[in-house]
Parts: structure tokens; C-alpha cells; sequence
């Protein structure tokens, strides 16, 4: 038997964030928000993380709430890729008046 074979296939990350750049063609950055208990004083405290992720068709906007998926390495950085939009940034509605 190969050891292809005997390797179990796991599941790949995903990850729920804001879109808070896509000025890059077919990139996006996402910030990922999560909570972490501090070592020492046993506080939770609030942390973000910045990811690039690979958006084939630039179809995400700056502000939009999107779920990024692990994927092949794209790039040095990027190894993640857009799974879905979840949300979409409200747009400015201009004031009649």
C-alpha cells in the first residue's frame, strides 16, 4: 500500500471575516476577529489577523463580510481563497433634500 494512500484527508480551515482591502487584482485581505484568554491575568481579550485570500473574479468589495477556505498556496502569502459572500457593504444612499 502507498502512503498516499493510508493519509486520512482532513478537513480545510475556514475563517469568517471583513474584506478590509481588495485593491489588488484577484487578492483580498480579510480581517479574522477572535477572543483569547491572556496567560497570565486569565482575561479574555479581543485579537484580529489579517489574511490575504485569492478572489478569482474580484467580485469582493472593501467592508463586505465574507468566509475565505484554506487552500493550494497562490502566492508566498496567499492560502486561502474566497469560499462565499456572506454580506454585502450597505451602500451610501445619497441625501434628497
Amino acid at each position: 500500500m502507498s502512503e498516499q494512500a493510508t493519509q486520512t484527508k482532513r478537513a480545510k480551515k475556514t475563517a469568517q471575516g471583513v474584506v478590509v482591502s481588495a485593491k489588488t487584482p484577484k487578492t483580498i485581505v480579510v480581517e479574522i476577529a477572535f477572543r483569547k484568554q491572556d496567560a497570565h491575568f486569565k482575561k479574555t481579550i479581543r485579537q484580529t489577523k489579517k489574511i490575504m485570500a485569492h478572489d478569482e473574479n474580484t467580485q469582493a468589495k472593501e467592508g463586505d463580510t465574507v468566509v475565505i477556505e484554506e487552500s493550494r498556496p497562490h502566492s508566498k502569502r496567499k492560502r486561502f481563497a474566497l469560499q462565499k459572500i456572506v454580506t454585502r457593504k450597505a451602500e451610501d444612499v445619497p441625501v434628497v433634500g
